[in-house]
Order: structure tokens, then sequence, then C-alpha cells
């Protein structure tokens, strides 16, 4: 990417487009075109295609998406696959019909099947059944990767696809209704210290093994792969290990200084076993990340300590 290329980041006010959006602005990109979803709704077509006709970026990070965590999947269904599905539909197309050089579509994990061998490769996609807690997230995802395959077949677009593991970090959501496990941790054990509560109760048995990456590396990965990748494989993005959550949640609570113990709900899901990304082709690349989980939830809290008024009960 030239530095005076223009730079569309779909989603710059989330945690992965604000990080993409630190990631160009640190390497000298001054051309980076944003709107807030109240200046652009990316489910409105129209909209979407009038905004690419003036803009006509050179290249786009599609990382706007609508996301939460186990609960948010479970019970806003329609919601998660309509919105999700108009959002990359309507971006990929008007980024075809307005000459975009390349765009990088952004997904999830969740894309693979509930139980597919562990790392999870490239290659495990539509191998078997979803998640059901959060299929209509994960379907939606696994669409994007195939408009992006076929708009490469059909039209040699360089459309690129990435997948995630488990993201963390600053402009996280701590909404205890929408958030994933790791902010939520974060601010259960906050609140907990500061209101002197005996116990924290956490969903499910702790036993469940997640990978965790920090929205800073997954920035510099996709500023990595925007320069270095055209291939038409979609590709993972993570640290290559992973950490139970009942080992996750005993960090947190040192992190934090609460001096408590935990009750595991065991009547609540426990989601996929097992999460755990292959990112052999990601190192044969040239990329690694290099934020350690400690260090980077330490940071992310003081993030979270930063934005805590908007948090409060």
């Amino acid at each position: 990417m030239e530095k005076s290329a223009k730079i569309y980041i779909a989603g710059h006010r989330g945690m992965v487009g604000s990080a993409i959006h630190r990631k160009l602005t640190k390497e000298g990109f001054t051309n980076i075109v944003t709107r807030t979803s109240s200046e652009l709704d990316l489910r409105e077509q129209e909209a979407v295609r009038e905004f690419f006709a003036a803009e006509r970026p050179d290249y786009v990070f599609l990382a706007a998406a609508k996301v939460g965590g186990i609960m948010a999947n479970n019970i806003y269904r329609a919601e998660f696959l309509y919105e999700n599905l108009q959002i990359q539909n309507n971006v990929i197309d008007a980024a075809h019909q307005n000459g975009v050089t390349k765009l990088m579509f952004l997904g999830s994990s969740c894309i693979y099947p509930k139980l597919a061998p562990q790392p999870l490769n490239e290659d495990s996609l539509l191998t078997g059944t979803l998640e059901p807690t959060n299929e209509p997230y994960a379907i939606a995802k696994i669409a994007g990767i195939k408009m992006c395959e076929a708009y490469r077949s059909q039209y040699g677009s360089d459309f690129i696809s990435v997948m995630p593991t488990n993201l963390y970090g600053p402009n996280d959501n701590y909404d205890l209704n929408k958030s994933h496990v790791l902010p939520a941790m974060i601010r259960k054990f906050h609140e907990a210290k500061e209101e002197n509560k005996p116990f924290v109760e956490l969903w499910g048995t702790g036993s469940p093994l997640r990978e965790f990456l920090h929205a800073d590396d997954l920035a510099d990965a996709c500023y990595f792969l925007m320069q270095n990748y055209s291939g038409a494989e979609f590709l993972n993005v993570g640290v290559g290990h992973d950490i139970t959550i009942k080992d996750l949640a005993e960090l947190i609570q040192r992190i934090v200084g609460y001096q408590g113990r935990i009750n595991w709900n065991v009547e609540k899901p426990d989601g996929t076993p097992r999460k755990l990304m292959d990112v052999s082709k990601l190192h044969a690349l040239g990329w690694k990340h290099s934020i350690e989980l400690e260090e980077g939830i330490r940071v992310t809290y003081q993030d979270f300590l930063q934005k805590i008024e908007s948090y409060a009960v």
C-alpha cells in the first residue's frame, strides 16, 4: 500500500477497526476514510453504494460487524445473521463496483465446526456441524469468505479473508449482555472488588480451552497481510496456544486484585470445547504475535478503568 493511498476502514470505532486505524497512523498513512454508523449505515445498500462512488477508496479493511458473546449470539440470532450479511454483501459488492484495489474481510474462528480437529486448520471449513449458540454469526462469516472467493473467481478481485481467534484489547465491549468472555470477566472481577462481593459467578465449568490475540497484534497481522498476501485461501490469525477458561479467570482475578472466590454455574453452557487456531500458514509467511496474554490483559484493564464511568451499573 502506498502511503498516499486512500484507505477505508469499515468499523473504525470498534476494537479491531480502531486497532487497524492506530497501526496505519503509526506507519504514516494519512489518507484514511472513516464513517460512524450514524453517518453511514452499512446495512443500507444504496447508502453504501453512494459512499463508495463518492470516496472511491483504494483499499478497504472490512472490520464492521455486529458482534457479541454467547448470550447475545444465542438471543439475537436473527439480528446477527441479517445484519452481518447485509454489511458484508453491501461493502464487498460496492468495493467491486468501484474498482477497489484490495479488500480484506475479517471473519471469526467460530466459522469452524464445533468438533473440528484441533488445532483448527483452514481446510476444516464446512466439514461438520457448527456450535449452535453462535451458528447465525458463523454462517454470516462463512458467507463473507465465500463472497470474497466468488468475486476473486468471477471478476479477478484481490479480496482476501482473515479469520482471527478470540480477540481482546482497547475499545472492547464491556457490556455484560453483549461482551465476550475476557472483557466480561474484567468487568465482573472489578465490580466485585469495588463492592466487596464474596464471590463472582461465571458460566460453565471453566474447562473449555480458548486462544486469545491482542487487537494490536491482529492489526499488525492485517497490515502485514494487506501488503504481502493475495492468495485465494483465507488465513487463520492467532497465537498458536490456548488457555482454559478457569486459568484465564484466575489470571484476570489476580491482575484486577479481587480477593473473593469464583463460583462456576455449571447449569450454563460452556460453548465450544476448544478453539485453537492452526497458524502455521501465517507463520510460514513471516508473521508472529508479539503481545503475550498477561501483558495484554494488564493493558486492557487499564483501558477499562479509563472507560469505567460509561459502564457503571
